[in-house]
């Protein structure tokens, strides 16, 4: 699963020959095939997710997708040549498998690891988390998106207008 996913995440984003917005259309679908954007997302906004309102909700998790589609869209464009290999797999708890891998950069440049916090639900696999040389993106997305809500008087509002500004920001690089 891991291995054929970024596989085709680094070949689609690698493609010069199709324009950005098919690209990122692409990508898009091969993101929310492997992807528990939901899980993800309420994980990510912790405590929160039960003071925000329902409309809140839906906004944050469509900004949440946003924001995670322009990021990695942007990070797998960056790699050209690169090979994805699959070290290890482990249950990790009782519901998730950690899978080891990393990315075999050209250059001579050194390898990056990446670990995938994978779950099987009803659908089949999904990826829950990436955790890049050791350190998790939804961990460290949900201790920066709480101190954004903290610094806006503990209200949801103030980190939906930060993602819209960030996810537009990254859309129009």
């Amino acid at each position: 699963f891991i291995r054929s996913l970024a596989n085709d995440a680094i070949q689609l984003m690698g493609r010069k020959d199709l324009p950005q917005a098919e690209r990122i259309q692409k990508f898009r679908e091969l993101f929310t095939r492997g992807f528990d954007v939901e899980a993800i997302g309420r994980f990510v906004l912790g405590r929160y997710w039960r003071d925000a309102t329902e409309v809140e909700q839906k906004e944050y998790l469509k900004l949440f997708e946003d924001l995670i589609l322009a990021t990695y869209a942007g990070r797998f464009s960056e790699y050209s040549g690169e090979t994805l290999t699959v070290l290890d797999a482990k249950a990790d708890e009782d519901r998730f498998t950690l899978v080891t891998s990393q990315i075999n950069r050209t250059g001579g440049s050194p390898p990056i690891r990446l670990d995938w916090r994978v779950a099987e639900g009803k659908g089949g696999f999904k990826i829950v988390d990436v955790i890049v040389e050791a350190v998790s993106m939804s961990v460290t997305q949900r201790s920066e998106f709480a101190s954004v809500i903290q610094r806006g008087g503990g209200k949801i509002g103030g980190l939906l207008a930060a993602l819209r500004d960030k996810t537009k920001n990254l859309q129009t690089r």
